[in-house]
């Protein structure tokens, strides 16, 4: 079975030459025991594995690739499988889809536990939960991978090199920053409409066709996968998905909601839950202080503004914005959602966003406030482009 394994490694390794690299990929500990890359389906993360293990090879490393879904690994036992791979001399040990192997929390725990090899796997990011609940918790260094930002989007599209900034230097110097970046409007719209997941360079004829499927893969899949929904009931998640996209983000009513996606009142937050672990919604809660707790999230977007365009008729303007600004902040900052403008960022920055002609009247005279406008290529004083968000990561 290890010769097997290892053949369909090399087949298709001979077909990967995607060279470009995320920005995780710098961001990663490669000498922690074992590591986990998280996210949802189709932003990179089987790329980043054989980045890796290509890496190592030229290191003249032994390395072992193996994908859990192959069907000929039906009834093998993986603990045997490594065995064997480290008795040759073995030394990483490379885990695709590790959701799809049943009880796969306990054999990583085992293989940490017993063989002295270096494990990175992969899953989707329900998996971080179920983790925080087992021993496996305390051997694995979590990584999250998000799909593109809107910068790595412009690197790949034009093979080229942008920097990244952080939130404190946007805020301080973002009429400076966008003085040394030739930006084009038009492009920032394609972003938003097909820009987030990386598969789009390689089938932007039928991306929009590949991205239903990804997000029915998602639920029909992983979820189940997890053990987080019976199959009979995956159709109730789908619904929800159409629900909120007829949904405002600021008109979050649970008892509408509810009906409207013939959910139980009970089963709807655990729904929600499930879809923002599979990256498909996007849930962003009340600022709150002292130990005060929210039960249920302020407001609901899809993960990302592509899903608005691929699952929703009519998405508003007001919308797609919020929901670029949410999913590009919230993958670095704590981000949630202001009583006196859209958004508070690290308990500290409030954000109203708007269009280009969006005025300062909702909040004036507070402190650290500012109004991110679209339709602008540079801001001035504390009136900040809306793509710029765009370059956080």
């Amino acid at each position: 079975m290890l010769e097997t394994v290892k053949k369909y490694q090399k087949r298709l390794l001979k077909n990967f030459n995607i060279t470009y690299k995320r920005y995780l990929f710098d961001e990663i500990d490669f000498d922690n025991k074992m590591i986990a890359i998280f996210g949802a389906r189709g932003v990179g993360k089987t790329t980043m594995l054989f980045q890796r293990l290509l890496e190592l090879q030229k290191q003249n490393k032994n390395i072992l690739y193996i994908s859990l879904d192959y069907p000929f690994l039906s009834g093998v036992d993986l603990i045997d499988l490594v065995e064997n791979f480290v008795d040759e001399g073995g030394e990483y040990l490379f885990l695709d889809e590790v959701h799809r192997y049943n009880d796969f929390s306990a054999y990583l725990k085992t293989i940490y536990d017993i063989f002295d090899i270096k494990v990175i796997f992969t899953s989707s990011s329900a998996t971080s939960l179920l983790n925080a609940k087992s021993d496996l918790s305390r051997r694995v260094t979590l990584h999250n991978l998000a799909g593109f930002s809107f910068r790595e989007f412009l690197e790949v599209k034009h093979n080229i090199k942008l920097e990244k900034y952080s939130l404190n230097e946007i805020i301080l110097s973002h009429i400076d920053i966008t003085k040394n970046i030739k930006i084009n409007l038009k492009e920032f719209k394609e972003y938003l409409e097909i820009g987030y997941y990386p598969f789009y360079f390689q089938k932007q004829t039928s991306y929009y066709q590949n991205l239903l499927n990804t997000i029915n893969l998602t639920i029909d899949l992983d979820l189940t996968s997890l053990g987080l929904i019976e199959q009979k009931y995956t159709y109730k998640l789908k619904k929800l998905l159409e629900v909120v996209c007829e949904s405002e983000p600021f008109e979050v009513n649970y008892t509408k909601i509810a009906q409207m996606a013939e959910i139980s009142r009970v089963k709807l937050y655990d729904y929600i839950k499930y879809l923002n672990d599979g990256e498909l919604l996007l849930l962003i809660d009340e600022e709150t202080k002292g130990l005060k707790k929210i039960n249920k999230p302020a407001k609901i977007y899809l993960n990302n503004t592509n899903l608005l365009f691929a699952y929703c008729n009519n998405s508003k303007t007001g919308t797609i914005r919020e929901t670029f600004f949410a999913n590009q902040v919230s993958r670095k900052y704590k981000l949630n959602i202001s009583k006196q403008g859209d958004f508070l960022a690290e308990n500290k920055y409030i954000f109203e966003i708007g269009g280009k002609n969006k005025s300062f009247k909702q909040i004036k005279d507070i402190e650290n406030s500012f109004v991110v406008a679209d339709d602008i290529e540079i801001g001035f004083g504390n009136k900040i482009p809306l793509w710029l968000f765009g370059f956080l990561y």
